[in-house]
């Protein structure tokens, strides 16, 4: 029998089941921040935020590692 790859059940999204993380640029302007923390939420994230336009990572690149350092050490230290 052969199983489609569409008609294969889904199972529950990871940002439901996993812990996230969500960088809130504060003076975005094609995302808005208001709609960045509603999304954060509705996920469940642990949201952070910083001054700096769409090119958060480009402005804010220790703030980002920071981030993304953070949510590393949060994830081990679950799993210990």
């Amino acid at each position: 029998m052969t199983i489609l790859p569409l008609a294969a059940p889904s199972v529950a999204p990871a940002w439901k089941t996993k812990p996230s993380w969500y960088l809130v640029a504060r003076d975005d302007r094609m995302i808005p921040p208001d709609a960045q923390r509603a999304m954060a939420m509705r996920a469940g994230s642990t949201a952070v935020e910083l001054d700096g336009s769409h090119a958060i990572y480009v402005s804010q690149p220790g703030g980002v590692a920071e981030l993304i350092e953070a949510a590393a050490e949060a994830v081990t230290a679950s799993t210990i």
